[in-house]
């Protein structure tokens, strides 16, 4: 297990994390410590306990409006494939009507060919 020192808000906070990780806990640290120092300039030092809960919340505010968004995304893209399986039905149906006419057709200018080859 391999082990990243995360900075927030000038404080460094050991954190254990798989080995190739390192890179991408150091990430979300800095994530964490940006909202943090956002949160502290916009209401002033109140403490690293409450600033951390402060920062958790909003990033925990984001994280429910992108699944609810997300979940909105997959309603539309079901609805789409709906919409494009009705078409695709239709489509058929309308191949199938139109091979049917010109099967029709071709069979009645056959019989019209064959009378006038006749004649």
């Amino acid at each position: 297990m391999a082990a990243v020192n995360v900075m927030v808000n000038g404080q460094a906070y050991p954190v254990g994390c798989g080995e190739g990780e390192e890179a991408h806990v150091r990430e979300l640290g800095q994530f964490i410590d940006k909202r943090v120092r956002d949160i502290a300039g916009s209401i002033g030092q109140v403490g690293d306990t409450r600033l951390l809960l402060m920062a958790g919340l909003a990033i925990a505010d984001e994280l429910a409006d992108a699944r609810a968004k997300l979940r909105e995304r997959e309603s539309d893209l079901l609805a789409l494939r709906s919409e494009l399986s009705g078409a695709a039905e239709s489509r058929q149906k309308s191949e199938d009507i139109a091979a049917a006419a010109l099967s029709g057709a071709a069979s009645r200018l056959e019989a019209i060919a064959a009378r006038l080859a006749h004649a």
